[in-house]
């Protein structure tokens, strides 16, 4: 019965997933996945992204957002100033001028490679976009989603320049009114964005946190 319950569970997400707007304009417009139009449209509004960047995009696979943020960093494939480091656990295809490292964040080794190769150089804006695998229980996904963050917040206190901007994903639930609290502590101002990609039962949005203090 319970295999039968999972088998339907996944027919109806693939069906729900190719009948999805996103997955369709990702597939024209060149993108490997519909979460590029979330940090498309985190962009219209907030204006994160700017020429000459060094940006760290920690959960980067399939590397949308890594996407999103080449095309505004480099003009006609031609690298300027900017620089961009991606992170994930799960292999990243290459994608043009931007620097893939494969690691778990949550392990030492990971971040050390990071540190290394952004040698001594501060970064204009880390993105996170993060998450466990989810087991389905709230009770064991929430924090550790939450830990990941934090971790993230952590990372940009070591990394991100003065006035430096963080964008992070975090799942509402437990801990999330002191994350809120510790992003307000640590950067200028924090505004909450749920992008119209995002789906509407997801849990998910996403803080824009501007203004690093440190």
């Amino acid at each position: 019965m319970a295999h039968s319950q999972k088998r339907s569970s996944s027919h109806h997400w693939l069906k729900r997933h190719f009948k999805d707007e996103y997955v369709k304009r990702a597939q024209l417009d060149g993108y490997r996945s519909r979460a590029a139009y979330k940090l498309l449209e985190i962009q219209a509004k907030d204006r994160i992204i700017h020429s000459g960047y060094s940006i760290i995009d920690l959960g980067a696979a399939p590397g949308s957002w890594s996407q999103v943020a080449a095309n505004i960093l480099y003009t006609n494939g031609q690298p300027n100033s900017g620089k961009i480091i991606a992170l994930d656990i799960l292999p990243i295809d290459p994608i043009s001028s931007v620097h893939i490292i494969q690691g778990d964040f949550k392990e030492s080794e990971t971040v050390e490679q990071l540190y290394k190769e952004l040698e001594t150089q501060v970064v204009d804006l880390v993105l996170s976009d993060l998450a466990p695998n989810v087991t389905g229980m709230v009770a064991l996904d929430q924090p550790r989603a939450i830990y990941l963050c934090e971790l993230a917040l952590d990372f940009c206190h070591n990394v991100l320049k003065p006035n430096g901007t963080f964008v992070v994903k975090v799942f509402q639930g437990s801990g999330f009114e002191e994350y809120f609290r510790n992003l307000k502590s640590a950067f200028q101002r924090v505004s909450t964005r749920k992008p119209k990609a995002s789906r509407k039962e997801s849990r998910e949005i996403y803080l824009v946190a501007r203004g690093f203090k440190n």
